[in-house]
């Protein structure tokens, strides 16, 4: 159940991460998201300006036709009319034959003096303000090109195709041509087309994007397994830890390969580590009771010793009975470590072993410590020996690390599935990023008050071993300046 929990949490934290700019999976996500950009974006913008180009190069053959036309047809109208009305015959017959509606198209004649000598029907039917914008632009250009006139919101945009060119027959020049080519509503399809190409360019890039990162989070999953594998895998677990990924890539199948064997490799060195620990514990613990042993008894017998080599003997017992405790400790996590921490589960009543344990710790101690429990007895199965071995510690720490004037107070409480004994102290407290170190071994907070305490960092790494080998967990909660509450939870019976 704890693995699963473990499982889910690392699922969470990977559907937050893939946010982060370092992301690999944002990253590429976003690395493809520019390139169908960029590479849908200019197909789109080629698209429109080919559009506009051929809608430009139609308009503009068919006003070459008519310039080179127009000059033969005044030129044929002259031989039998006066000039002005050989112009404005020539005009009316390119409105008619000319292959695109006549509404559209507006020309005018002008001597070499600048009076108009014939206009089209069209454009004596155009608005006189739009008239005289067109007369206004004296200097049109001699190749045809599209411009976007309006009347500052008087009249509404229109988009013409203008051109002059000099008019001259066989009889000598007679003033100039001009033709203006309304192609405003096709330049509004072409303009609508336009808008539809980038909306369906932006539509296509969002669902490519959206497609492209679930696939990319597919690929990534085996990955992701890995890490999620990686996070939950514990030191017991690591000879028995394999990680299977078939179905994934190649080069991610060699990787969780190469992490299977870094695996066996480290579960092997951890097993040689144990065991170590395990034999030099064992080997050292016996001479050294022995050396105790005799320490004990000079110091018994120290009426004929001087008061320097009595104090030598004093620290030298002290020191052998810290170094028996050690071993004594290390000897214990190595049973835990490999599995081998026998308990004796038996059912007992805890609120009478917390009347025993802390009646014996105001005894040795010297401090004030108060209970807190429920009337009502609460019954556990769990190893009283090693319960006890927990509890003493828990409070050893709470007096050593508080002042003696401080209450120390233990909590008892129990719920539908669990039992909970909480221990309080008002000391010095623990900083918050070191309370996930605590339970380390060898791992002290303060290293001169440590050695002051004679502590070496293993004691709540042995309550650790012993309380979860119980079944049942145990956590720190604490402030600096105002204490430690270190709680314990066993299954009830």
């Amino acid at each position: 159940m704890k693995f699963v929990d473990q499982a889910i949490q690392v699922v969470n934290q990977s559907r937050r991460h893939w946010l982060m700019p370092s992301s690999l999976q944002l990253r590429l996500t976003a690395g493809i998201t520019v390139a169908l950009a960029v590479g849908l974006g200019g197909v789109a913008i080629w698209i429109s300006w080919t559009m506009q180009q051929l809608l430009v190069a139609t308009h503009i053959q068919n006003v070459k036709y008519i310039t080179d036309r127009f000059p033969q047809d005044v030129a044929l109208y002259h031989e039998m009319l006066p000039l002005e009305e050989a112009v404005q015959r020539a005009i009316s017959q390119a409105e008619t034959e000319v292959i695109h509606n006549s509404s559209s198209l507006m020309i005018w004649v002008t001597h070499p003096d600048g009076e108009i000598i014939a206009r089209s029907q069209s454009l004596n039917q155009a608005p006189q303000s739009f008239q005289d914008m067109l007369m206004s632009l004296s200097e049109m250009p001699i190749e045809p090109q599209v411009y976007r006139i309006s009347d500052e919101g008087t009249l509404p945009m229109r988009y013409l195709l203008l051109h002059s060119s000099p008019l001259a027959i066989e009889n000598g020049s007679i003033g100039r041509f001009y033709l203006a080519q309304d192609i405003t509503e096709k330049q509004k399809m072409l303009i609508t087309a336009i808008r539809q190409v980038s909306f369906a360019t932006i539509v296509a890039i969002l669902l490519l994007t959206i497609v492209i990162a679930i696939y990319i989070r597919r690929s990534l999953q085996p990955l992701r397994r890995m890490s999620q594998f990686a996070e939950t895998i514990s030191i017991n677990e690591l000879s028995q830890a394999h990680l299977d990924l078939k179905s994934a890539p190649y080069e991610v199948q060699e990787l969780a390969q190469m992490l299977d064997k870094m695996l066996s490799r480290l579960a092997r060195s951890w097993e040689e580590h144990r065991q170590f620990v395990s034999n030099v514990s064992h080997e050292l613990r016996t001479p050294l009771a022995v050396i105790s042993g005799y320490l004990q008894s000079l110091l018994r017998r120290s009426g004929s010793l001087s008061s320097s080599q009595k104090e030598a003997l004093e620290i030298a017992a002290a020191e052998t009975d810290r170094t028996v405790r050690l071993l004594q400790d290390l000897l214990e996590l190595a049973r835990a470590d490999g599995g081998y921490l026998p308990l004796r589960l038996e059912t007992i009543v805890l609120n009478d072993l917390i009347k025993e344990i802390v009646g014996m710790g105001e005894k040795f101690s010297d401090r004030a410590i108060h209970i807190e429990a429920e009337q009502s007895p609460i019954y556990v199965k769990t190893d009283r020996d090693r319960l006890t071995q927990v509890l003493v510690n828990l409070i050893d720490n709470a007096v050593k690390y508080s002042d003696s004037d401080e209450l120390i107070i233990v909590k008892l409480a129990q719920t539908e599935k669990q039992a909970t004994i909480q221990v309080l102290d008002r000391g010095c407290g623990i900083p918050l990023q070191q309370q996930a170190r605590i339970f380390e071994r060898f791992y002290r907070v303060d290293e001169a008050r440590a050695r002051s305490t004679g502590g070496v960092g293993l004691g709540l790494a042995i309550v650790k071993s012993l309380v979860e080998g119980m079944g049942g967990q145990v956590t720190v909660a604490s402030k600096l300046g105002q204490g430690s509450t270190f709680t314990i939870t066993l299954p009830v019976k």
